[in-house]
């Protein structure tokens, strides 16, 4: 569905073009009415067939349909395109609105040109809409279904189509139809493999390449529980930024306590997610963390931004009072981005997620009373050839004073930048997005927060893999201020023998990286190949330590699978648009082996796969465990708990461990959550 520009832009703003020889040789974008206006002209020249300009001008009002203003951002061939000032005037037509345009403010001579309006909006794209059996998408809302709205804010029925159309684009809106979640079973969240590989198996517009197209999946939870209400995409090949997924019942399902219009609210929030979702698909990020985001300006972070891109508990008042001030928009700076910025950074699948990124350590340090540090859990930071790193995240409250931190996920909040000695530093980036139940704690002094990030790949691709030296850092906001870590040093030794290098072309691949990152898969095919390769034939190295656990993981639990069948499939599919899932079983008999070899080297597990990721590990045995496996499960929590003891950790994780170990597997998640907060 294609919709109207009914009231997203006026007569004069727009999208122009100018033609030559038949070729349009450029396009300029007039934003000065219509809904949010930025008072901004912007425009891509082709200097040649491979080169070009983008240029921003911001503008002030000269007359009746005139402006004036300067040119104050340029990307590109600066030295063909000189330019410094603007002058711009439209023609009304009967047809269509002509734009003329004066350049000047160089030695060069001026330039003048004429273009015609080719759209009232200033970029297309297309939305499409996916929802797992019997979840529901939240398309719409009525923006007075609840009390908590500004005064102003009219009487309308809003959809998500509309809110894409205010901020300037022409949106497509297609819906893909139902996943069928029956033969799932007791099995119906959906964990970061699965996701991963639903999107490049069920979208209909999946393709390798940049396009102004993005996938928006409604399904019911995450593996990672309720505090996780939504999540973005961002690796599928080279092409970033594709796809969002909402989890309806997460605790975006939960009103607030004494909430007498609970229904609205959750429909509220569930539409909430999922514009804040696709917002960061369009490389948007959470209005706190604009000075670490896209570095195409300077940006101030806007912690009280009534924006989609801000989390409405997160502003003084809470929700309440971001929901009684929130007009359903994104901000200035937002709309300035999406509108105006290099089509490059905002598209789909093109510029890499926090692209242009940078930064900077703060000074006076001594005044904080929150630290941030980075290790690994070995006495020696060397590691072996094609061992995944992990590094554990440490917050510490260090002052005499309760301090409020959130209590989950401290790996999506912090900034890790790494530099291998002799190049140039990179910022580690995470495969995926997410958005989380944002629960404070209280951190009294001396206690700790902590998480673990898998430094070695992510959107960058491997930024840890040639031997050599590299240094690592790690910064955060954290309320309002910059919290940094010192420098952690590490060594990547080289290989030892030569199929170790043989091996290594296929290892340090996209899919065996994503496959780290998300716990294993089955449609990687070439992944899931490499590291049953690595387990064969380097049993001994560590890194195939980490290939047991991801090839355990999936053994070890049903795995749902998005499929298309073949012509004169099952009828009883075709409500839902020819697609069917599978279910690929457990068979936890295959599994317990690659645990065995797991496990049976505790202390190297231990140090290797870190503190957090073996207690993981073991949960997850716990979790997906059946009456054949949970005594051998017994003997490994045992083992797990003696070398923890001996390894001198918390006596706190220890009693964590032990009461799992009386569950016998049974009710273990609540030491899971229990486990990040501990006296340091």
């Amino acid at each position: 569905m294609s919709t109207s520009p009914k009231d997203a832009a006026c007569f004069r703003s727009g999208t122009y073009r100018r033609r030559h020889n038949g070729l349009v040789v450029e396009t300029v974008r007039l934003d000065v009415d219509g809904r949010y206006p930025q008072m901004t002209l912007s425009g891509m020249r082709r200097l040649s067939l491979t080169s070009r300009v983008h240029w921003i001008a911001k503008l002030k009002e000269d007359g009746n349909d005139s402006w004036t203003g300067s040119i104050w951002y340029k990307d590109g061939g600066f030295n063909s395109f000189p330019f410094t000032q603007v002058a711009a005037s439209v023609q009304p037509m009967e047809a269509a609105p002509l734009l003329s345009v004066h350049f000047s403010g160089s030695e060069f001579p001026a330039e003048d040109f004429t273009y015609e309006l080719l759209s009232p909006f200033f970029r297309h794209v297309e939305f499409e809409y996916d929802e797992v059996e019997n979840t529901g998408a939240v398309l719409s809302i009525g923006t007075h279904d609840h009390k908590d709205r500004p005064a102003t804010l009219p009487r309308e029925d809003l959809s998500i189509g509309t809110v894409f159309e205010r901020a300037g684009f022409a949106v497509t809106e297609t819906s893909g139809g139902q996943i069928p979640l029956t033969e799932a079973g007791q099995n119906a969240t959906w964990s970061d493999a699965e996701m991963h590989d639903a999107m490049q198996t069920y979208w209909s517009r999946f393709d390798k390449r940049a396009q102004w197209s993005m996938w928006v999946l409604f399904a019911a939870l995450h593996d990672k529980g309720r505090g996780l209400g939504g999540i973005m995409f961002d690796d599928i090949g080279p092409n970033h930024r594709q796809g969002t997924a909402i989890f309806n019942d997460s605790f975006i399902s939960k009103a607030p306590k004494g909430d007498k219009q609970a229904d609205a609210w959750v429909r509220r929030m569930r539409y909430w997610t999922a514009c804040h979702e696709m917002g960061h698909a369009l490389h948007l990020l959470h209005s706190w963390q604009k000075s670490l985001g896209v570095g195409w300006i300077p940006l101030k972070n806007q912690p009280e931004a009534r924006s989609f891109m801000n989390y409405p508990f997160k502003v003084w008042g809470g929700q309440r009072t971001f929901f009684g001030d929130f007009a359903y928009r994104f901000s200035d700076d937002e709309l300035l981005f999406m509108r105006h910025a290099p089509e490059r950074f905002v598209q789909m699948g093109n510029a890499d997620w926090l692209d242009h990124h940078g930064f900077e350590q703060r000074d006076a340090l001594h005044e904080a009373s929150l630290t941030l540090s980075i290790r690994v859990n070995r006495g020696r930071a060397s590691f072996e050839y094609m061992e995944p790193i992990n590094i554990e995240l440490k917050l510490k409250n260090v002052s005499e004073q309760p301090q409020l931190v959130e209590e989950s996920g401290l790996e999506e909040r912090v900034v890790l930048t790494i530099k291998k000695r002799g190049r140039s530093a990179r910022q580690w980036v995470p495969f995926a997005q997410r958005c989380y139940e944002r629960r404070l704690i209280a951190l009294q002094p001396g206690e700790a927060v902590y998480g673990s990030v898998l430094a070695s790949a992510g959107l960058n691709g491997w930024d840890i893999a040639d031997p050599g030296v590299y240094v690592m850092q790690a910064g955060m906001q954290q309320n309002g201020e910059p919290v940094v870590s010192d420098a952690l040093e590490i060594r990547v030794e080289p290989p030892t023998v030569r199929d170790e290098e043989v091996l290594a072309q296929d290892y340090f691949s996209e899919d065996v990286g994503r496959a780290l990152a998300f716990g294993g898969t089955r449609v990687l095919r070439s992944a899931e190949a490499t590291l049953e390769t690595l387990v064969g034939e380097f049993a001994e190295r560590r890194a195939a330590i980490h290939a047991r656990t991801l090839l355990a993981n999936v053994d070890m639990r049903d795995y749902k699978l998005l499929d298309r069948p073949d012509e004169g499939a099952n009828a009883a599919m075709e409500g839902f648009g020819g697609r069917c899932l599978n279910v690929q079983r457990a068979d936890r008999g295959k599994a317990m082996e690659r645990c065995a070899g797991v496990l049976g080297e505790m202390e190297i597990a231990a140090e290797s796969l870190g503190h957090l990721g073996l207690r993981r590990f073991v949960t997850h045995m716990y979790e997906w465990g059946d009456e054949g496996t949970r005594e051998r499960v017994a003997e490994y929590g045992h083992t797990l708990y003696e070398t923890f003891e001996k390894r001198g950790v918390l006596p706190q994780v220890l009693d964590e461990i032990r009461e799992e170990l009386k569950l016998n597997g049974r009710g273990g998640n609540s030491g899971r959550r229990q486990a990040r907060r501990r006296k340091a």
